[in-house]
């Protein structure tokens, strides 16, 4: 056999495609006419050399994966369920971080006893942690006097948007705000917080969430968008400002939803969380009535409290800046957008143009302008005025 493969001999283990678990392990039995014969847990299985990779032969899984022998598919993905397993979420590949969604709280991942322990930078001797990176990358800035960058990338519902908020967290906190601790208590937060500037960092998160945010059938919580975010410090390793740039916003999500999916997040926490006196201003319904929002037949989320959430949401607007009379027209611009949705049009019988149908004036479109502050019905041409 070692005449044809000087790679694989009888009793190799070896790893095999496999349609449903994707790799299996298995064992080189022979190799007849250029193929092993494997036996594998539900059969013999005939492949190519090529297509077998030789298992590792480490039976416990490793913090960094260039420990692996082999450093290929199956042993990655064999290494990371196995630490995934135990709750390690977090797995090293030299310099890179790899991170598995646990779909979970794992509050005892995040507390300030663990903050501290990660603070001096040295990857050494600690488990993969996010804060292992993000401190590095602190250390490195403050010791060269240079900026730094970290990359997080990934598929949809990797966790995204949770690891670049756990990022932002610990870099406010190793630079002193302490209420970037999750474990401090309420009072000890809010006094921290004040309305210093690492406060309006950390607050832009379910800001631009609320408006860039959406649940498609992968994650409650997608990002539509992508960002890039700038944190300044000064020379005492403070937080002194900061800037986001947003991109590729998915603008189609506003008129059209796939099923099982939900709009921008902001438009469900409005119609639930506007008072009495708003709702009746904006002329708002149930999501159930707006033709952008009942595509899906998807209003709420598990776990989530949309009225609670605009709550939220209208806090950060404060916190950063944006007056009661903007965010008024803010949410006067989304009522409308809401109610444009449920306008209908039809060919006009003259000059090819269109128009809204008869008598619906008096009732959707009529609702977008008075939402949006606008007077009559400007979405259909006037008896005097030409069709535009």
């Amino acid at each position: 056999m070692g005449a044809h493969d000087s790679v694989h001999h009888e009793g190799t283990a070896v790893w095999v495609a496999d349609p449903e678990a994707a790799w299996v392990k298995g064992v080189v039995k022979a190799l007849e006419r250029g193929l092993l014969v494997v036996s594998t847990a539900a059969g013999e299985r005939r492949v190519p050399p090529a297509e077998a990779p030789l298992q590792n032969k480490d039976e416990e899984p490793v913090e960094d994966m260039t420990d692996l022998s082999f450093l290929h598919e199956p042993g990655v993905l064999w290494n990371l369920k196995q630490r995934y397993a135990g709750d390690a979420i977090y797995t090293y590949t030299g310099s890179i971080l790899i991170a598995v969604n646990p779909f979970r709280a794992l509050p005892d991942l995040y507390t300030k006893a663990v903050m501290d322990a990660y603070s001096s930078g040295q990857q050494g001797g600690r488990a993969p942690h996010v804060y292992a990176v993000a401190s590095a990358a602190y250390r490195k800035m403050r010791a060269e006097g240079r900026g730094q960058a970290i990359l997080v990338t990934g598929e949809s519902g990797a966790g995204k948007t949770e690891t670049s908020k756990l990022i932002m967290r610990y870099l406010a906190y190793l630079g002193g705000f302490k209420a970037s601790a999750w474990d401090l208590g309420a009072a000890e937060a809010q006094a921290a917080a004040s309305s210093s500037i690492e406060q309006k960092v950390l607050e832009s998160n379910p800001l631009l969430e609320a408006f860039g945010n959406a649940k498609t059938v992968r994650n409650d919580n997608s990002s539509r968008f992508g960002k890039y975010v700038q944190l300044h410090f000064n020379a005492a390793g403070s937080i002194s400002g900061a800037a986001i740039h947003t991109y590729l916003l998915e603008r189609s999500r506003l008129v059209h939803l796939n099923p099982g999916e939900r709009n921008y997040h902001i438009f469900y926490q409005l119609l639930a969380g506007a008072s009495p006196e708003e709702a009746q201003r904006w002329l708002l319904a149930p999501p159930s009535s707006f033709a952008y929002l009942n595509q899906s037949g998807v209003y709420e989320l598990p776990g989530v409290d949309n009225a609670a959430e605009f709550g939220h949401t209208r806090h950060a607007m404060s916190l950063i800046g944006i007056t009661p009379q903007q965010q008024e027209d803010v949410f006067r611009i989304l009522a409308a957008l809401l109610h444009l949705g449920n306008v209908a049009w039809q060919d006009a019988p003259h000059g090819g143009s269109s128009a809204a149908p008869e008598g619906l004036c008096n009732g959707t479109a009529e609702a977008a302008a008075a939402a949006a502050g606008a007077g009559g019905c400007p979405l259909a041409p006037g008896p005097e005025s030409p069709a535009a």
